[in-house]
């Protein structure tokens, strides 16, 4: 190789690494907060459970509420995912007051939707899939031999939301609603009258059912609006739940309605590690 060759050859090396600097310097970051919010629910509840007596209960329905909205990594403007975590307690009484039915249940579930702008540019519409499990038990004290009636299923779920940027004054405001309905499944159920310690000593059969509408129906809805008034939102809303099973004979039926008030708002994650990009772009989960 001559000299004048190697020489152009060395030229060609510096025009590529200061055209990839230059891309590198050009490109756009991808940044990805997190929207979560935390909400505590009050309201109203009424349980039913032939496995523990035929009566319908009425009462008080409290429960903590956890959701987590992230755009996903590999095509964040148009797919985002739901983290949702909740903890609720009901206390009821029989219609002459003389007897209580407490219900206790945990829920998580978590899923990916697709979304859509098909309207307008402060409306967001997703739409996707979920799963979920969810455990927990009815308890009525009256109730010698079977006090307890345990509670527990997994489930795919269909979700989405529909999400409205406006304003109130100067008060930019978030209204956002999302269901879920499960469509498949397995859950937990004994037969009627079947003793719990009976399940202890071994009678195994008949206790797990899958689940589809005829015999388990759910549907979970929430709205909520996030009124910013900074870095912080204060979140209101409510928040509703329906539940049916019937299988061995044993119906239960689980209504909750209830207020919701929280916070919620924006956070994002940064590696010291890693030096950022020239320019970034905020992808909003909910936009």
């Amino acid at each position: 190789m001559t000299i004048r060759s190697l020489f152009a050859a060395t030229l060609a090396l510096v025009s590529l690494g200061a055209r990839g600097e230059e891309v590198l310097a050009d490109s756009t970051e991808v940044v990805r907060p997190v929207f979560a919010a935390y909400t505590a629910e009050s309201g109203s509840a009424r349980l039913a459970d032939t496995y523990l007596t035929p009566l319908k209960y009425d009462g008080w329905h409290a429960a903590f509420d956890y959701q987590r909205y992230q755009a996903m990594s590999f095509a964040p403007d148009d797919w985002t995912m739901r983290l949702h975590l909740g903890l609720s307690l009901d206390k009821t009484d029989n219609p002459a007051r003389n007897a209580t039915m407490w219900g206790l249940m945990l829920s998580a579930d978590w899923g990916m939707m697709r979304k859509f702008r098909p309207f307008a540019a402060d409306l967001t519409l997703a739409v996707g899939a979920s799963t979920g499990i969810e455990a927990g038990c009815l308890y009525n004290a009256r109730n010698g031999n079977n006090p307890a009636s345990a509670k527990g299923a997994w489930t795919v779920n269909l979700t989405g939301f529909a999400s409205y940027r406006a304003k109130i004054g100067r008060l930019p405001v978030t209204v956002t609603y999302q269901p879920t309905l499960p469509v498949a499944g397995v859950f937990f159920a004994p037969d009627y009258g079947e003793l719990y310690y009976e399940i202890y000593l071994g009678d195994h059969s008949g206790l797990v059912h899958g689940a589809w509408w005829g015999n388990y129906f759910k549907l979970d809805n929430s709205l909520a609006a996030d009124l910013h008034f900074g870095a912080t939102n204060l979140r209101v809303g409510y928040h509703g739940g329906i539940f049916s099973s019937k299988v061995n004979h044993v119906v239960t039926h689980i209504y909750t309605h209830a207020f919701s008030i929280g916070v919620s708002g924006e956070w994002l994650s940064v590696n010291p590690r890693k030096r950022p990009a020239p320019k970034r772009r905020l992808v909003n989960p909910l936009d």
